[in-house]
């Protein structure tokens, strides 16, 4: 059972010693994740046990309801509590000093960092200057996640600078992706520049995927479609176990509609904002990332939960869940087009895990593809939510990126040793 913490500072020590004194002697490494607006961290053993010791997680950075929650691996909170944090910097700093109190800090071995974007790199690998200076020059394609993620590399290289530490891209999943899946209908030039379909959600889409496998093992030759659906939205096409299309392209910003961010346009839209409107790359880039999406349509929230609360007695907040479903089941018909059928849906992420009206609208009047939910399943939140004689196999899988990001650094680690 979990323990409320939320009358505890974030500095107190946590209410098992023993956790402590046992973190203490083992060899651990962190994960961190930078989101836009959040940082995520996580311990766990070098060893090769999946369980986590700690999650620390920095919600609301630069908000003045910033909420900072320390959970450990029982799931006891030791932790919860409203505070302002200023910026990525002040977060890290909050994360490593509940670290130093649980004498956590010095038994690290190594740190893997979630690097969204990092051009043509697609293997994990031992982060250095050179690869540093590579992700810095990379920063105009995804501004909203790489400069909290170099800096955050930078703060743990001042402090341990002879801690190993791994990078872990975000696009590595769709690296297999078929050339045509990639290409975009622009002058050669600026394909060969690098203007290619690179696709996200890569370390997400990694665990759940080995995770179906581990469930249905046949899922290997299967034709399978996962839906990673959150505040960051995406879908992607498996085949024999590789990507071969994804609904995100060159940054995060493309493909169906998210908490923020309005996925597609069309260009011409863009070229109206810049030219008519009169806005300018930096306010258009904080519009499209921070200020469109369910937030920018229902003008209220980006929190599918609030939106699904507040649609019946609000058009904008129904009309906001309308679109992001339409939009999805419109990407997912185009995804089961490019595969030839379909065998596996999956669903994933914070809206794809818990909220059953969207996955049902997303999937309603898809039985000429195969696929028939139970309403009674899918209402439960159940790991396989389709009809019994669907021909396309519905399920729910949680996901866990620290986790993946955990594997690549113990791969990694092994090796350099």
């Amino acid at each position: 059972m979990s323990r409320s913490g939320s009358d505890r500072g974030v500095g107190a020590p946590g209410p098992r010693q023993a956790f402590t004194a046992a973190a203490g002697e083992a060899h651990n490494l962190l994960t961190i994740n930078t989101g836009s607006s959040s940082l995520k961290a996580a311990v766990y053993r070098l060893d090769d046990r999946e369980g986590r010791l700690l999650s620390i997680t920095v919600l609301r950075i630069g908000h003045v309801d910033g909420r900072v929650r320390v959970v450990d691996e029982q799931g006891n909170v030791l932790a919860d509590r409203g505070m302002p944090v200023e910026d990525h910097a002040a977060a890290l700093v909050t994360i490593l000093e509940w670290l130093r109190q649980q004498h956590l800090e010095d038994g690290l071995a190594a740190v893997g960092h979630r690097i969204v974007y990092g051009g043509e790199l697609y293997e994990p690998q031992l982060i250095t200057p050179s690869l540093v200076e590579e992700l810095e020059r990379l920063i105009p394609v995804d501004p909203e996640h790489l400069p909290q993620a170099i800096a955050a590399i930078r703060t743990f290289t001042h402090l341990h600078p002879d801690l190993p530490q791994v990078a872990c891209f975000d696009t590595a999943f769709h690296a297999g992706m078929p050339r045509v899946a990639r290409l975009y209908a622009l002058p050669r030039p600026l394909i060969e520049a690098g203007i290619l379909r690179h696709g996200f959600h890569g370390l997400s889409y990694e665990y759940v995927f080995g995770e179906l496998r581990r469930l249905d093992p046949q899922a290997m030759g299967s034709r399978v479609v996962l839906a990673h659906l959150g505040s960051g939205a995406s879908m992607v096409a498996v085949r024999g176990g590789v990507s071969i299309d994804t609904t995100m392209g060159f940054t995060p910003t493309g493909g169906l509609v998210m908490g923020t961010r309005p996925g597609d346009l069309d260009p011409g839209v863009l070229l109206y904002l810049l030219q008519v409107r009169g806005i300018g790359p930096s306010a258009l880039n904080h519009l499209l990332n921070q200020e469109s999406g369910l937030l920018g349509l229902s003008g209220t929230t980006a929190d599918m939960q609030d939106l699904l609360t507040r649609a019946p007695a609000d058009p904008r907040a129904a009309e906001a869940v309308e679109l992001f479903c339409y939009q999805a089941k419109k990407y997912l018909g185009g995804l089961i087009a490019v595969l030839g059928g379909l065998d596996v849906l999956v669903f994933t992420g914070g809206i794809g895990e818990h909220a059953a009206p969207v996955r049902q609208r997303i999937c309603e009047r898809l039985e000429a593809l195969g696929i028939a939910l139970d309403p009674d399943r899918n209402a439960a939140n159940a790991p396989v939510i389709s009809r019994p004689d669907s021909p396309v196999t519905v399920r729910i899988i949680p996901t866990d990126e620290d986790c993946v990001i955990a594997r690549h650094v113990r791969r990694i680690i092994a090796g350099k040793e």
